[in-house]
């Protein structure tokens, strides 16, 4: 593969910084990139607004129903390098890659659908003196200049969900991957450009500097913030935000699952491991906390704990690995600190527990750990899954909901009422049954709710969110 990529901002140089993007897998040196300072960042900004105040330079359907046709096209006939490139430089095994590339591919496609069915609507006239002889309607136009802040556990995809609305809708898009995973990002950016989009229209930067990030999200010619990464971050930007800049905001969850005795386990717990498993759990909507009946738990967390061994650990860019390192060394400490401390808390270990190497932790079940050490409370963002006994349904969602953070959720079940019950009394955006927590499709609503998150994701949404509804009402006598 060719490594050498080119400053991503139009009319500007880099600063002296490079970034070293490195295997999460070995740490070995993938390459080292540009790194943006604040006078790129102001050109970058500069070239963005100039075009969306000048409605000359809009690109019109037809065009971006062109180039968004033409990266698809070349995105398919590359295939296998962005998902060999996207496994190593994110490490997420390449069985998954390739899913993830084919999600991306199809989220581009998503896009242009987008737009075919983009349009406004008549306002009722005529219906009194005061609307007499006057026709009124709305259509849509671009919200303004976009930036957009992503995450590192779908390098490509998740570019693709807050970049292709953008283009889609016409907005100018400035795009800043995670330092761990610039790559896939550069490389769609470059796919745009070589597919016909004018460079100023989507550009992409990485910075090494919180200010300058800052500078980037609360210029007050941003017009809509896509940011999508820690709660932490996430809020802390949205604060920084001009007056009248919109944003949507996707964070992490710590998402439930409630079992009750008449799941079938065989079907459905395989998808559970997966759900948390996945990608080391990696995941915002990862299976975490998995609520079953007391007869039924220790059985419940054995079976997980069954399908979790099977799982081969080992070089994301190999054909067989099913769970790949972590992303950053630190992370794999953090992991077993956590789990350390719900082993001494009381927590039954039913396997793993432990670090494979400095850059990877084992498949993990705990059954019973207590509700008020960190395990429980916050977002592991690790391979480990814990199984709690309960007595009574309604204290396991009583539990389930105690957290501020509320995404997806999952319903294991047979019974249609205690489906229906759960349900009704669980937090969450959206309700999986009978399927993992993690289970998506682009254009479905992807929402966290309480600090999980802000507005609502999905490729359809954000295309809705990066426009405004411009109304027109005309006067005449002939009406």
């Amino acid at each position: 593969m060719n490594y050498n990529f080119p400053f991503l901002v139009a009319n500007a140089k880099p600063g002296k910084d490079r970034l070293i993007v490195t295997a999460p897998w070995n740490q070995s040196e993938i390459c080292d990139v540009a790194v943006a300072d604040a006078k790129a960042v102001e050109i970058a900004l500069t070239n963005a607004y100039q075009i969306f105040k000048d409605k000359d330079r809009w690109l019109n359907p037809e065009k971006r129903i062109e180039v968004l046709h033409k990266a698809s096209e070349i995105m398919q006939s590359r295939f296998e390098d962005l998902a060999i490139e996207a496994a190593r430089e994110g490490g997420k095994p390449l069985i998954d890659s390739r899913i993830e590339v084919a999600r991306a591919i199809d989220g581009v496609k998503n896009c242009i659908e987008c737009i075919r069915n983009n349009s406004g609507h008549e306002i009722p006239m005529g219906l009194n003196l005061a609307s007499n002889n006057r026709v009124a309607f709305t259509h849509k136009e671009p919200i303004g200049v976009v930036v957009a802040v992503s995450a590192f556990n779908h390098p490509l995809n998740l570019i693709v969900h807050q970049v292709g609305p953008a283009i889609a809708s016409g907005c100018p898009v400035i795009v800043k991957p995670a330092e761990d995973t610039p790559l896939s990002c550069f490389r769609f950016v470059q796919i745009l450009h070589e597919a016909g989009l004018p460079t100023e229209y989507c550009q992409s930067l990485v910075v090494n500097d919180l200010s300058v990030a800052e500078q980037l999200v609360s210029d007050k010619r941003v017009g809509f913030f896509t940011f999508i990464g820690s709660g932490k971050v996430g809020w802390m930007l949205r604060s920084k935000l001009a007056p009248g800049a919109r944003c949507a905001l996707e964070h992490g969850g710590v998402a439930p699952v409630i079992i009750d005795d008449t799941a079938d386990l065989n079907d459905t717990l395989p998808l559970i491991a997966k759900g948390g498993f996945y990608h080391a759990g990696q995941v915002c909507v990862s299976v975490q906390r998995v609520f079953a009946p007391r007869e039924i738990a220790e059985d419940v967390a054995c079976k997980i704990a069954e399908l979790g061994k099977a799982m081969k650990i080992g070089d994301p860019t190999l054909e067989k690995t099913m769970v790949g390192p972590l992303i950053r060394l630190k992370e794999v400490k953090r992991v077993g600190e956590w789990v350390d401390e719900a082993k001494k808390a009381g927590a039954t270990c039913i396997i793993g527990g432990n670090q494979i190497s400095d850059t990877t932790y084992s498949c993990t079940v705990l059954l019973d750990p207590p509700q008020n050490i960190r395990i429980s409370e916050q977002e592991i963002f690790g391979p480990v899954i814990c199984v709690y006994s309960y007595d009574n349904v309604d204290d396991a969602i009583k539990i389930a909901n105690s957290l501020p953070y509320a995404f997806q959720a999952s319903i294991l079940s047979r019974d249609l009422d205690f489906i229906m019950k759960c349900n009704r009394r669980i937090d969450a955006a959206a309700i999986m049954v009978n399927d993992h927590t993690a289970y998506r499709v682009d254009w479905m609503p992807f929402a966290g709710l309480k600090e999980s998150g802000y507005g609502v994701g999905g490729i359809p949404y954000t295309f809705e969110d990066m426009q405004i509804e411009k109304l027109t009402v005309i006067r005449s006598l002939e009406l």
